[in-house]
């Protein structure tokens, strides 16, 4: 077995084929972890912790506790997180050789079905696993390219300091997480967002909600970026044509996949402007040649990317028994989760797609005010809820979304929920543990 990309859906089908007793070549040209875990998800939630931990600290006089003189060593800060990184990349290295996976440090090209070279050398093989993963999109933004002012996600975790203004083009997870951070730490941000609301696949009703919670950002909806002028950036909204002079700019408008530098064109694999087209099992067009993760562009998320290296190696190594267990990627029940203050999650369809998919729902929220953990750790005037959609006869789950702390680490249980196509009410059925924020949950399906 070749594998090529070790993000996290490469590594994670390189250790399980391994374990498997497979032979297994995983080539990376760069560092084990891809983008998440060595310039995305743990250095950005790294960073994220040192803000929340300042915040809690400066914010911590109406709970009895008072901090002086709070302030933070953005060099120490900074350490913090290229030590999580390096502990982490440690421990996936030490798992691929536990694995015997075969690492080599080089870039790879997909010749054909079951010819693969890396570093010169051609190899052969049964099967091939693409998982190439993403880069950051370049927006066509006139004087965007090559500004010293803008930067993206890579560039914005190495940056050197705090900066006093932040401009922020994009109101996605990347931006909004961002944003948070360094607003946090006393940044003035601006986010730019082209669309109505922030996150796009949240329910606009909960949006609104976690923007209100970040009451330190400026949110500019509506908003179409038309040039930036060295550190100003124009763009045009309701009122006409507007100026931002920052310090930083922050293009955080996505990412799209790596389909350039491995082959893919060469060898016949089958594309489109999404990414890598797979079937349900992660087949591509090409025998024996599948693709994970961000590549494929069905949900460019890490845990994603676990999902779906889990499903190519089941039906790799027993094609039978994966079909006959069910063992398929469903797009619904991937939750999502954002790091901000405060976090947000979902899972499932929002209110609006339900009803452009012609679904009669029944929406409810709730605020997270009847969690007794939640008045506790954080008031009554908080930004927090629950919002919960079901078809209306069948009372079918179709999408749970929260605003609010530990909602990551909540939202497995909704999707848990979709994943087993539970009802309202076999959800009413389940004992949530008391007092928690989970509790929001079970409280929006009793409304």
């Amino acid at each position: 077995m070749i594998v090529i990309g070790g993000g996290p859906g490469g590594y994670l089908a390189a250790e399980r084929l391994g374990h498997a007793g497979k032979k297994v070549l995983l080539a990376e040209k760069e560092t084990l972890g891809g983008t998440c875990l060595n310039v995305g998800c743990i250095p950005t939630k790294s960073l994220l912790n040192s803000a929340k931990l300042y915040a809690h600290a400066r914010d911590a006089e109406p709970f009895g506790v008072t901090a002086t003189e709070v302030s933070f060593d953005w060099a120490r800060v900074q350490a913090w997180k290229d030590r999580v990184v390096k502990t982490l990349v440690a421990g996936v290295t030490a798992t691929e050789k536990k694995a015997k996976v075969e690492v080599v440090k080089a870039a790879a090209t997909l010749l054909g079905p079951g010819q693969v070279t890396v570093d010169g050398q051609t190899y052969s093989c049964e099967h091939v696993i693409i998982a190439t993963g993403s880069i950051p999109a370049s927006p066509p933004i006139p004087g965007l390219a090559g500004n010293p002012a803008v930067v993206d996600s890579t560039g914005m975790l190495a940056i050197d300091h705090v900066p006093e203004k932040l401009a922020v083009i994009g109101g996605g997870v990347i931006g909004v997480e961002f944003a948070s951070l360094f607003a946090a730490f006393g940044a003035q941000v601006d986010v730019i967002e082209m669309l109505d609301e922030i996150i796009p696949f949240m329910d606009d009703d909960l949006s609104a909600l976690l923007r209100k919670g970040m009451s330190a950002v400026n949110f500019h909806l509506s908003a179409k970026v038309t040039a930036i002028e060295g550190n100003t950036v124009v763009f045009e909204n309701a009122a006409g044509q507007q100026r931002l002079e920052a310090e930083v700019i922050l293009e955080a408008v996505g990412r799209r996949p790596l389909l350039e530098g491995w082959g893919a064109q060469e060898a016949g694999v089958a594309t489109n402007r999404q990414g890598v087209i797979v079937d349900a099992t992660m087949r591509t067009n090409l025998p024996n040649v599948w693709a994970v993760g961000d590549v494929t562009g069905r949900v460019p998320l890490a845990h994603a990317a676990y999902r779906m290296a889990e499903i190519a190696v089941a039906h790799i190594l027993d094609p039978a028994a994966a079909t006959q267990d069910g063992q398929i990627f469903r797009r619904e029940s991937v939750p999502w989760a954002v790091y901000s203050i405060p976090e947000a999650a979902g899972v499932g369809l929002t209110e609006a797609q339900c009803a452009e998919q012609g679904i009669d729902v029944v929406a409810k929220t709730v605020p997270l005010t009847l969690s007794g953990r939640f008045i506790a750790e954080n008031g009554v005037r908080a930004p927090g809820a629950v919002k919960l959609i079901s078809e209306r006869e069948s009372g079918l789950v179709r999408g749970i979304f929260m605003v609010g702390p530990y909602a990551p680490e909540t939202i497995w249980g909704a999707a848990t929920t979709l994943e087993t196509e539970l009802t309202v009410a076999d959800l009413r059925q389940i004992v949530f543990p008391h007092p928690t924020v989970s509790e929001g949950i079970r409280e929006a399906a009793w409304a």
